[in-house]
């Protein structure tokens, strides 16, 4: 089965394209080149298949509906940890605005507020249209582990022995997690735990068969829950 990594004699640490990590017994495995850019050119057909055919015009809906609901930008921007530990800018719709409250102790304070058509779109998941342009500026797969915020990251990577491993691959709009159930609020250690245990199975067991799969299984699961929520 292809693997995105391979286990090497000899470490190559100052090549940019490559990435890995090393057993505690010395045993190092990197990234295969060839593999990931066999993914980078279905990534780019893909998002560019989507960009061109769906997002043309539903991407100007959504936009209309955010801005009539809700002042604001379009566009929600989140800094996120990608392949290599390295940072980029995650686009989301924006879900949520800005609201002033006044608390019993101090002066007003800031909070958010999910608005109506923003709960819609987290619940059916339409929010992460735009990361395809993410993927698309090769930031992000089509597959992948799901980005994490930057914060997030730091906090749990403490917690968790190799959590940073799945930064081996670039962040994923679905994957192997989210389709196993793994998404949206963490509400206790158990949901991040699995979460990183199935994104380490899918980096150490990819294969591109492997990738249709959990596509297909996205799919299904993204007209059952809008079917459910109707």
């Amino acid at each position: 089965m292809e693997k995105f990594l391979q286990e090497r004699g000899e470490p190559e640490f100052l090549s940019r394209k490559l990435s890995g990590y090393i057993t505690p017994d010395g045993r190092v495995f990197l990234s295969d080149g060839f593999n990931l850019l066999v993914k980078r050119g279905l990534d780019l057909a893909f998002s560019l298949f989507f960009i061109v055919v769906v997002m043309s015009w539903l991407f100007p809906i959504i936009a209309l509906i955010i801005r009539l609901e809700s002042r604001g930008p379009i566009i929600y921007k989140q800094l996120r940890h990608g392949r290599g530990n390295k940072t980029f800018r995650c686009y989301k719709f924006r879900t949520s605005v800005k609201i002033n409250k006044v608390i019993a102790k101090g002066g007003p304070q800031r909070d958010f507020h999910i608005t109506r058509f923003g709960k819609f779109l987290r619940k059916s998941g339409l929010d992460e249209i735009p990361q395809f342009i993410n993927v698309f500026l090769g930031d992000m797969s089509v597959v992948g582990p799901r980005p994490h915020a930057v914060p997030m990251n730091y906090m749990y990577s403490t917690d968790i022995n190799n959590y940073m491993f799945r930064h081996v691959v670039k962040p994923g709009i679905t994957g192997l997690a989210q389709i196993k159930g793994y998404s949206g609020e963490i509400l206790s250690f158990y949901d991040i735990y699995g979460r990183i245990k199935l994104d380490h199975f899918y980096i150490k067991n990819w294969s591109l068969v492997f990738d249709f799969k959990i596509l297909f299984w996205t799919v299904g699961s993204f007209f059952g829950r809008n079917r459910v929520s109707s």
